[in-house]
């Protein structure tokens, strides 16, 4: 159920430096080996759609495989509570997810503040507020990072030679905009940057409180945690509330 994935440095947004994993294989439904030129589309809503399917499989996939994930941690979150005990197999499968997302086990104990502390964090995201930042962050798939590096969302690396070097770099700055190689790494590698950085704790939590209340997740609320994506702040905000609102015709969920 847990896909074996490499660490790298990633930042998503123009100010905080992110941890990402990128996996080291893709499943099949996620690759996009082939993708429309939205740089000749002319019709607007032609256009509208075609990106929104063309990225909605890869959102899908991932909100398949974190929703296994926490079906697995609700599961041993209901044995601890019934005073049934963990075997080694499910004990190996927790901390393997707890390193993927940044939350070690303790002492190599899973305790219930380590189970609350993950269920925060591995959750699924809305496709509206998913495809909404990849419009924005992309240009609707005709940026030069996009077209060239499969990059969706604006995702630094630090590494020298990890990616791009934006043309409009300040002087000084060593971030480059990640390369993928293939969109679906890139919704990978936004999936993980949301469910794991300290600069998306805001988003985490009002997406526990919205669980916590029983209410529906919807990109719209989400989207007040996005503060930190941008350095515009609340402007970005509301611009990607702006979006999901305009575009509601294409959503299929939240």
């Amino acid at each position: 159920m847990i896909k074996n994935i490499r660490r790298s440095v990633i930042a998503s947004g123009a100010l905080v430096l992110f941890g990402c994993a990128e996996p080291e294989k893709v499943a099949e439904e996620t690759k996009q080996d082939t993708r429309p030129d939205f740089n000749v589309m002319e019709d607007v809503s032609a256009k509208k759609q075609a990106f929104f399917d063309f990225l909605r499989p890869a959102v899908v996939a991932e909100n398949t495989r974190i929703s296994e994930e926490r079906t697995f941690l609700l599961a041993i979150q209901a044995q601890t509570h019934a005073g049934q005990s963990i075997n080694q197999s499910e004990l190996d499968e927790a901390r393997q997810l707890g390193d993927s997302y940044n939350l070690e086990l303790t002492e190599n104990q899973l305790t219930e503040q380590w189970l609350n502390k993950m269920l925060i964090r591995v959750d699924t995201l809305p496709e509206a507020l998913v495809l909404s930042q990849a419009a924005n962050e992309s240009g609707w798939g005709t940026s030069r990072f996009a077209v060239e590096g499969n990059n969706f969302f604006g995702q630094w690396c630090y590494t020298p030679g990890c990616g791009m070097v934006p043309n409009a770099r300040n002087e000084g700055a060593r971030h480059e905009v990640a390369v993928f190689s293939d969109a679906g790494q890139s919704v990978h590698a936004y999936f993980m940057n949301m469910n794991r950085n300290r600069a998306y704790a805001e988003l985490r939590e009002i997406r526990a409180q919205q669980r916590a209340s029983g209410n529906r997740l919807t990109g719209l609320k989400l989207a007040e945690g996005l503060h930190r994506y941008s350095e515009r702040g609340q402007d970005y905000v509301s611009e990607i509330q702006g979006m999901i609102r305009h575009n509601k015709q294409y959503w299929q969920q939240g």
